[in-house]
């Protein structure tokens, strides 16, 4: 068992590799129009068994353990441990700061857009994945295991498909200067709503498959109960942080974030990152809301500022390395495995792309901002690899199937971005830009073609 000081030495070495392999495929990632996070999710599985471990096996172990023998048992390795955790926080602390960006303003002006899009982005990738799903089960015997019952079948397949990776979704709306803006807000707001149905889905399907429905019931009423606390009862007491921290800076406390405020928004984060996680949602979904119910002033402003770099560039690559040393691509390749991954594949996209469009088109989108909006709606990242992950150690599916969706999930999301500034070229060049309310007059171009704003 190494030693505590051991796994600190070795921790520091492996983010420091991290880092690096990020950094170096960055550049390229971004003349193929990538943003940042798709980067740091391709490192990670370059760094895992997938390439690494293929190329140079003993180096790769040596390197990422996964396990460790004590007393003949094997066991988690403490380094893997360590990454988790670091991971896991650095995810918690970015999606508040995602959250206190959220501008809830238009949100409440383009409500009903937010909700018919969110809906059609749901139902229809859940009805295409519940055929799917059923499907698998009667077929072969290769993807879920023997206990899981056809319906159960179709509901992971379907929570799999409807699922948007709502971190890298929001990195990438962050990346891409959309976060003030309707098409932003809008695509946020219904991956919120998607993946939340999407994990309680996933509750009721543990649950049920280990022999009863409570865990789905808490799910539900536990977030429900969560996010009219925090929005009746945490947004107003939260309003006094930004009154509090003036004080104590006018009392003679220099520091940009004092002490007492930064100490309780933390409690605050952590706290509803803890609650939600408890009752099945996922830890991402509290810390956005609450920083969804952050005062908006000068106190929230300097907290992005100084906390942001160290979440997004130190902490949060540590989140997409661990599923990508826990993913093997190698299965692919097996002819089977590959025909139920290419159907997997373009009814996920196909789902996702085209009912998100069609009902952003529905409720008054032009048809750029409708096809970004399926565009970035297909993100579905390592969120979907945290849904694998629990599948696959509920017992639910196996490395086959996980193989097939972890392959679409990295190519809808390779795809997003590309396909995302397609579209946002042709507002460009039809002098327009992304807006508040929608596509407005770009005042730094000139139009080169005449297009009306229902593009």
């Amino acid at each position: 068992m190494p030693s505590m000081l051991e796994i600190a030495m070795h921790l520091f070495l492996q983010m420091a590799v991290i880092l690096a392999v990020y950094r170096l495929l960055w550049p390229l990632f971004r003349r193929l129009g990538q943003v940042q996070v798709v980067a740091i999710m391709v490192a990670g599985f370059l760094l895992g068994p997938s390439l690494f471990g293929l190329v140079w096996p003993q180096a790769q172990e040596w390197m990422f353990p996964l396990t460790l023998e004590v007393g003949g048992e094997s066991m988690p390795h403490p380094s893997l441990t360590a990454i988790y955790v670091i991971g896991q926080l650095g995810l918690v602390v970015y999606m508040f700061l995602v959250g206190c960006s959220f501008n809830l303003g238009i949100l409440r002006e383009h409500v009903r857009t937010a909700g018919a899009t969110a809906s059609a982005g749901l139902v229809v990738p859940l009805l295409i994945g519940g055929v799917l799903g059923w499907w698998l089960t009667q077929a072969s015997d290769d993807y879920f295991t023997a206990e899981v019952a056809p319906w159960q079948g179709a509901l992971f397949i379907g929570s799999a498909i409807a699922i948007t990776a709502f971190p890298m979704l929001a990195w990438i709306v962050y990346d891409s200067g959309l976060l003030k803006t309707r098409l932003g807000t809008m695509a946020l707001a219904c991956a919120a709503s998607d993946d939340a149905c999407a994990w309680i889905l996933l509750a009721i399907v543990v649950a049920t498959a280990s022999g009863g429905i409570a865990g789905g019931v808490v799910a539900l009423g536990g977030g429900l109960a969560f996010l009219l606390l925090m929005m009746f009862v945490g947004r107003p007491l939260l309003s006094r942080l930004d009154g509090w921290a003036a004080r104590q800076r006018s009392s003679g406390e220099t520091a940009a974030l004092p002490v007492g405020p930064l100490t309780v928004t933390l409690i605050v984060v952590l706290g509803a990152a803890w609650f939600t996680d408890f009752v099945g949602i996922y830890s991402v979904f509290g810390a956005f809301v609450a920083g969804a119910a952050m005062p908006r002033g000068a106190f929230v402003t300097a907290l992005r500022d100084r906390v942001e770099p160290l979440a997004a560039y130190l902490l949060l690559p540590a989140f997409f390395i661990y599923s990508g040393l826990n993913t093997k691509l190698s299965l692919i390749f097996e002819p089977s495995v590959l025909l139920v991954a290419v159907v997997v594949l373009v009814a996920s996209f196909a789902g996702k792309f085209g009912a998100v469009g069609l009902a952003a088109r529905w409720q008054g989108m032009t048809w750029r901002e409708a096809g970004s909006m399926g565009a970035l709606a297909n993100a579905r990242g390592l969120m979907e690899l945290i849904l694998l992950n629990i599948g696959l150690s509920a017992g639910l599916l196996t490395q086959q199937l996980y193989t097939v969706l972890a392959i679409m999930a990295i190519v809808t999301t390779f795809a997003a971005t590309p396909l995302h500034r397609m579209f946002e070229r042709g507002v460009r060049r039809a002098g327009l830009v992304y807006g508040p309310s929608g596509l407005v007059p770009d005042p730094t171009a000139q139009p080169t073609e005449l297009v009306g704003t229902r593009t």
